[in-house]
């Protein structure tokens, strides 16, 4: 019996590969496809983490889908309500059924005589072997590792006798009442977490390395309150989407262009809202500029709120070592501690940790060079999803779903079986991702590398992305376009 064959195999059911299944359920319905997901859920990320509080950092009109309305009451949402909303999502566009739950794919090989891959995956449930073909592989896998979060080691954490989690793998037993917590972390998680166990624990510390810049929002959006009144779902949706999405440009161009003022802003921001005498310099001002690490967003100003009477206090030191009883700081204080929560960062991994080979010859990421962000130069009928770093991550998402829709029509016109981006001259590469993170600083020399020019730079701007992503010519001199058997040319050929 030959190997099932699917014209297009979508790897993750998260918030990508739904969308990008429900983009070619619409676009191309008589297209074969499936989607094979490695943990047993629809979800990834949002159903991977269950630590309290859990929510967006982006606003669900740009975070949700621009063809399925965000109708739930909050922008900022939680995560168990975004679960729900990819769950309807692809169960109203009969995406669902196509899902393979605990397929968790190994490597792929392309073959370029039969204009295909061979797509290997391992079972977990069964951990059975599966082979699949299909004629174009599409990954929507982000860039972190699902198994662990990124975890330092911490001297002397073995004689500590409360209890250490991470809040990638919350347990569902821990009982925080009346217990004292120390975060270590200043990011999103940390900030996410805190004012969510200050309202079970006795008391709660962030013990922050150094600050993060905070912004804070409103959980609902009163535009859309207003509009969905007055509009049908998807007219009100599109129209506080795109409000949502010059505000965040607004947002990142006047952070880059003018730094200081916008730090000024925050931190003025920070010290309204927090006691009068509150260390705002030292606990809420950071070294670098805004937008070279994400900003984190606070709900309501959740976070101020729950420092301002007492249930939580944050700490801007450094670790020394664990002791029986808490942390002990570089300064000598020691915090008390039931539980410590290690929000410390996720670390990277690409295309989840599968590897690519074209031809006989393995594909090695970091040498590849991103094609409009989507695509790898040399590899041939592949594309991934990564997302924006300052803004949605479905933004572009639904642009990359879009264009590999396009490519797909364009090879059926032209009768033409193969698209492969050709590798541009050596010259200057940047990170893929252009953050100062910790977890982006450790891992970003695993993944591929962006241009310096168009179509090989990678921008962080859906209003300069939108019109060529969606409407652009596909045809160009850094993308060429074969027949099936064709004599295989080398990736810099034009």
């Amino acid at each position: 019996m030959g190997r099932e064959h699917v014209d297009v195999l979508i790897i993750g059911a998260g918030l990508s590969g739904i969308g990008a299944a429900c983009h070619l359920r619409r676009r191309h319905p008589g297209r074969t496809y499936a989607v094979v997901e490695a943990r047993e859920a629809i979800g990834g990320t949002w159903d991977l983490f269950r630590y309290p509080g859990v929510r967006s950092d982006s606003d669900m009109f740009t975070l949700g889908y621009s063809f399925a309305p965000w109708t739930a009451p909050k922008s900022l949402a939680d995560g168990a309500t975004i679960r729900d909303y990819l769950r309807r999502t692809a169960d109203e566009h009969d995406v669902t059924r196509r899902i393979r739950f605990r397929h968790r794919v190994h490597r792929a090989e392309w073959d370029s005589q039969l204009a295909r891959w061979t797509v290997h995956i391992r079972r977990e449930d069964t951990t059975e072997t599966v082979t699949l073909t299909c004629s174009f592989l599409y990954a929507c896998t982000g860039y972190y590792r699902y198994e662990a979060g990124h975890t330092p080691p911490f001297t002397g954490q073995d004689q500590f006798t409360g209890r250490i989690v991470h809040p990638q793998h919350w347990p569902a037993d821990l009982d925080l009442t009346g217990r004292r917590v120390v975060v270590i972390g200043s990011g999103a998680t940390a900030v996410t977490l805190v004012p969510a166990l200050a309202r079970q624990a006795d008391r709660v510390t962030m013990l922050q390395r150094s600050p993060t810049y905070l912004l804070t929002l409103s959980s609902r959006d009163r535009l859309a309150d207003a509009l969905r009144r007055l509009l049908p779902a998807r007219l009100a949706h599109r129209s506080v989407r795109w409000k949502n999405v010059l505000l965040a440009t607004a947002n990142y161009q006047l952070s880059r262009r003018a730094p200081g003022l916008v730090r000024g802003l925050l931190r003025r921001d920070a010290a309204r809202r927090l006691p009068a005498g509150y260390d705002v310099e030292r606990h809420f001002t950071p070294r670098y500029d805004p937008w070279d690490q994400r900003l984190c967003v606070v709900p309501d100003g959740d976070l101020f709120t729950v420092l301002s009477d007492g249930r939580a206090e944050v700490v801007t030191d450094t670790v020394d070592t664990f002791t029986a009883r808490g942390v002990r700081l570089s300064s000598g204080q020691e915090l008390p501690a039931d539980v410590v929560v290690t929000a410390t960062g996720l670390d990277l991994l690409a295309l989840g940790g599968m590897t690519l080979r074209v031809d006989g010859v393995d594909v090695d990421l970091p040498e590849t060079v991103t094609y409009k962000g989507m695509m790898l130069s040399g590899v041939p009928n592949f594309a991934m999803t990564i997302g924006y770093t300052n803004a949605s991550w479905t933004l572009k998402a639904d642009l990359v779903a879009g264009y590999v829709c396009r490519l797909l029509r364009h090879l059926d016109r032209t009768g033409t079986q193969i698209v492969t981006p050709v590798a541009p001259p050596p010259g200057p590469r940047t990170p893929l991702i252009g953050l100062t993170s910790g977890y982006v600083r450790r891992g970003v020399g695993s993944l591929p590398r962006a241009g310096t020019r168009a179509p090989w730079r990678l921008h962080q701007n859906y209003l300069r992305d939108l019109l060529p992503m969606r409407y652009g010519r596909l045809t160009d001199a850094n993308v060429r376009f074969d027949r099936a058997g064709a004599p295989r040319r080398s990736s810099v050929d034009a």
